[in-house]
């Protein structure tokens, strides 16, 4: 998708940016693309068209004032991908495999889900940033993230996604692959968040209904239409009230 394999790297060797699960659920989507295992339904090309708009935007033109506004901009434009991103993966409509690959853009640009306009709320969502997500220092001291490195992941996503959102040819009909399942372990708590009224939000961490753990570490299935938590006392419950962003951006990126 043109994504340069292993993401861009700080001078370090660490990745930026946290792509592994972007390359590996991009190439698996042009690959089913490309060979016809995947012909998007409306609700797919529906969110893929919402996103590819956001990857698609312009900067603003300011005139005089482009300069100071410009760094703003730019990360406003990665924040609202990154928003998009996790809408259209929390609305429930689209396939699995279109959850997955939104699910792995939302990773990816978890670095300005809060920057540059954090959520008004202190108990909004606090996603952690990826360790070894490279962060760049200010004349204040406070970090900012990857800009350059974000927005290289854009021509490889507006290429996929353009051919996501392309009116189906005549005579086919949606097809689908069969749900990727993830598995994988994680040691530490799930938050889910509320928000019942405009900038109102709730917080509750999420414990085991058998032995009231909070901190796991937690057997994590997921088949894109349900997340199950597996607990060490032998508890399994996927009523848990957890969105699959809540679950998947706090995952390690595997």
């Amino acid at each position: 998708m043109g994504i340069p394999a292993g993401a861009p790297e700080a001078a370090s060797g660490v990745p930026r940016l946290p792509v592994r699960a972007l390359n590996r659920e991009a190439d698996r989507a042009r690959r089913w693309l490309e060979s016809g295992e995947w012909r998007p339904d409306a609700a797919d090309a529906a969110a893929a068209a919402g996103l590819l708009a956001r990857l698609t935007a312009p900067l603003p033109r300011r005139g005089a004032e482009w300069v100071r506004t410009r760094a703003v901009d730019r990360d406003r434009r990665l924040q609202r991908v990154w928003r998009s991103a996790v809408h259209h993966l929390d609305a429930g409509a689209v396939s699995p495999p279109a959850a997955s690959l939104l699910a792995a853009v939302a990773r990816a640009f978890v670095p300005w889900y809060g920057t540059p306009n954090p959520p008004p709320a202190a108990a909004a969502p606090r996603y952690p940033v990826p360790r070894g997500t490279a962060a760049q220092g200010t004349a204040d001291g406070t970090q900012t993230p990857p800009t350059e490195a974000g927005e290289a992941l854009l021509p490889g996503l507006i290429a996929l996604f353009t051919a996501l959102a392309a009116p189906p040819l005549p005579g086919t009909a949606p097809y689908r692959p069969p749900a990727v399942v993830l598995r994988t372990r994680y040691a530490g708590r799930f938050r889910h968040y509320g928000r019942p009224a405009r900038q109102v939000w709730t917080a509750d961490t999420f414990r085991c209904p058998g032995c009231s753990t909070a901190d796991g570490p937690w057997t994590v299935v997921c088949d894109w239409r349900l997340v199950a938590l597996g607990c060490p006392c032998g508890v399994t419950t996927d009523r848990h009230g957890l969105t699959l962003s809540e679950v998947f951006l706090v995952l390690p990126d595997e």
